[in-house]
């Protein structure tokens, strides 16, 4: 394998180093990838609530009015009045509500009718040290602490990756979605770079691709490349299909192999981008959260816009999220591959359009490019 067979395809019409691209397992082995800053723990001020004029954030009003409670006229007055509050806060004129609020006139709770919020999708560099949970008895970092407020319910993490995991999460607050996301009979490819103690034998990866007996029964990779590597340290680039815990350890292990590191670096046609730094992450806009829709199988609602103000839909830097998708990588067509027994369903997430995220993550650069002029200079 030489080396041009792990670089990511590129766009000879990109902007340069502005343009968009994958983190691949050269950039890894090279270093590159560890070059890139940590970004601090900025934690999200919510401030004053400020909902923006979409479909699921009404007029409180032009809701009650609508609900039989008078006119628009009357229902305004009541509101100057003192008379109605919204999650135990006096409302105000002109005021927007969203599902979940609790609404009371006089003291007495009202039934109104809002439907619930379509959902958010974050893609999230989670770097080592970091648990996939919203609880936990030893106080560890979790990575829900970088992202931004939810009025209501929670985000979800779309499967997990354990404490000394790095890469992409992809994390939404429609549990619904995550579901689908994860369920077995799309089989989203996942790919990790990975770093093993001693090269892999033809036989040790020949067993790997044919599958290994683990404790919850049999596993196997799509795909073993070779990356690289200094002295005992080997990388390896390895897809799978599966969600199990710690799947990509246990069957290293199993083979006689110590993982020292494991990055992912795709779930699906959801890549890790370059300039999405550690501890950073950006969200998905409408485009690319229809494509998730559609490829989990659920019909493609509408997508509400964050309604926190630009400097708080972000990490760092704003991740409101297009830009050129040919340069981000597909799997190597040299890679060594299983033989299917059966011909295998093209992978759910990658659309005609390219890899999802690439629309958000241009918009995100360009966005940065205007704010700052120039965009913000990545650490090398």
């Amino acid at each position: 394998m030489n080396d041009q067979d792990l670089h990511a395809t590129e766009d000879p019409n990109a902007p340069g180093d502005e343009g968009l691209a994958a983190i691949n397992l050269d950039d890894v082995v090279s270093g590159r990838f560890d070059a890139e800053q940590t970004a601090p723990v900025k934690p999200v001020d919510p401030g004053r609530r400020v909902l923006l004029p979409q479909p699921d954030s009404p007029k409180l009003h032009k809701v009650l009015a609508q609900a039989g409670m008078g006119s628009r006229l009357e229902m305004e007055q009541l509101i100057l009045e003192g008379r109605i509050s919204v999650n135990n806060e006096p409302a105000h004129v002109g005021q927007r509500i969203q599902y979940g609020d609790q609404i009371r006139m006089n003291g007495k709770l009202l039934r109104v009718r809002i439907d619930p919020p379509p959902p958010r999708v974050i893609a999230y560099h989670k770097p080592a040290g970091e648990i996939v949970s919203h609880d936990d008895p030893q106080n560890r970092p979790t990575v829900f602490r970088r992202l931004p407020r939810l009025a209501h319910g929670k985000w979800q993490s779309v499967g997990r990756l354990d404490l000394n995991t790095e890469g992409l999460l992809l994390i939404t607050s429609s549990g619904e979605l995550a579901n689908q996301l994860m369920h077995p009979r799309f089989g989203l490819e996942r790919e990790y770079a990975v770093r093993v103690l001693g090269a892999l034998s033809e036989e040790e990866r020949q067993r790997l691709l044919d599958g290994v007996q683990l404790e919850d029964g049999m596993a196997q990779f799509g795909t073993v490349e070779n990356g690289g590597g200094e002295g005992a340290n080997c990388w390896y680039r390895v897809t799978i299909r599966e969600g199990r815990n710690r799947e990509v350890r246990r069957m290293m292990e199993a083979v006689g192999h110590a993982v020292s590191r494991l990055i992912r670096i795709r779930y699906g046609a959801m890549v890790l981008p370059h300039g999405l730094r550690r501890g950073e992450w950006m969200e998905l806009g409408e485009r690319d959260i229809r494509a998730l829709m559609q490829a989990a199988g659920a019909p493609a609602p509408r997508v509400q816009r964050s309604s926190e103000p630009p400097e708080r839909r972000r990490g760092r830097a704003d991740r409101s999220g297009t830009g050129p998708r040919s340069a981000l990588p597909a799997p190597s067509p040299r890679s060594t591959r299983r033989r299917p027994s059966a011909p295998s369903a093209p992978d759910p997430m990658r659309t005609t359009q390219g890899y999802i995220g690439a629309d958000s993550f241009g918009r995100q650069r360009a966005a940065e490019r205007k704010a700052g002029g120039g965009g913000r200079k990545r650490g090398r």
